[in-house]
């Protein structure tokens, strides 16, 4: 089965250059030098059609400017993104469309100069997928499929409420008839309650127009209940990655464990918890080897030197740890 959505060796760095005053204090013998963030680093994956996959890790860890590269928002400095699509018509959207975000804010994320019915309809007129006529019909289409009614067309971002916002945001990426959909964060700026619906109706959606998620969160309970794998990133790196029944039950990276234990759950008596020790380090100078090493309980000497391979422990269970190693 030839995957929906291959990523293979991609790394992403963001480089700031030296301002004039460095430059001049350069040329006085002093040492400045450009710092590169390293916000993705050698990362391999594969999504295939149907799939919602998971990314989860802490603030910093790179899921979010994997998922703009995913979605051809930012180039990678190294490796390919590629899609294959599905749908081969060619009256279809070109594959460059294929492939929507769905950002976690949905105000700024929307042109609050725009009323609703061109937020929508911009992009499938700008490609020629329907005609400046249809707009209105279309437009209201879209809309129904997010529940909401014609009554939203002629009113701007402002005068809706966040969840309402991020419904017109969602509208506007089916627009184009994509089969993946990145949503990076995309109900954590909404109330829990209004959480819980945009959740139904990405369910629903996935259903009635058979697509694809990758679906980035630091909501451990999000991604159980929404995806069929997980991938666990940490310092730009994938750690581990596995079925959404394995992720749960028997996680092997202590960065995975480390966060499960922080989940809150519905169970009787008491447990221990230990939070992970320390912050996660600067992008700017990730540690060597094993970069979840400074706060790792299971640590070694290889681990502080010898980067650890991504291998399979289970049938689609890979976890990068010394710890698997059969030596």
């Amino acid at each position: 089965m030839t995957p929906l959505l291959t990523v293979s060796n991609v790394s992403r760095d963001f480089i700031k250059s030296l301002d004039l005053v460095a430059k001049f204090l350069n040329r006085l013998g002093q040492d400045h030098r450009e710092e590169i963030v390293h916000a993705v680093d050698d990362v391999s994956l594969e999504v295939f059609k149907g799939e919602v996959v998971g990314i989860v890790g802490e603030s910093g860890c790179g899921k979010s400017t994997l998922g703009k590269m995913v979605a051809g928002i930012l180039t990678p400095s190294e490796g390919q993104v590629r899609f294959e699509s599905a749908n081969k018509s060619d009256d279809g959207p070109p594959d460059d469309l294929k492939t929507q975000m769905i950002f976690q804010d949905p105000f700024s994320s929307l042109n609050p100069r725009k009323k609703v019915i061109d937020i929508v309809t911009e992009a499938p007129i700008h490609h020629g997928l329907i005609k400046a006529s249809e707009k209105r019909e279309f437009a209201i289409e879209m809309l129904n499929r997010v529940g909401l009614d014609a009554e939203a067309l002629g009113r701007y971002p402002h005068q809706f409420s966040g969840g309402q916002r991020q419904r017109i945001g969602i509208a506007r990426a089916l627009a184009v008839s994509p089969e993946l959909l990145v949503c990076d964060e995309s109900i954590a700026a909404l109330d829990v309650s209004i959480q819980a619906q945009v959740l139904n109706l990405f369910a629903k959606l996935k259903q009635d127009y058979d697509l694809t998620y990758l679906f980035i969160s630091h909501d451990i309970g999000v991604i159980e209940h929404i995806s069929d794998r997980v991938i666990v990133m940490y310092l730009g790196r994938i750690v581990e990655t596995a079925p959404i029944e394995a992720f749960v039950e028997q996680p092997n990276h202590p960065y995975t464990k480390a966060l499960l234990e922080g989940v809150p759950r519905l169970e009787i008596g008491q447990r221990d918890y230990e939070p992970v020790s320390g912050e996660i380090p600067s992008p700017l100078d990730p540690p060597s080897g094993c970069h979840f090493h400074p706060r790792c309980k299971h640590s070694t000497e290889r681990c502080k030197t010898v980067r650890p391979a991504l291998i399979e422990i289970a049938p689609d269970h890979f976890s990068a740890c010394h710890l698997n190693d059969s030596d």
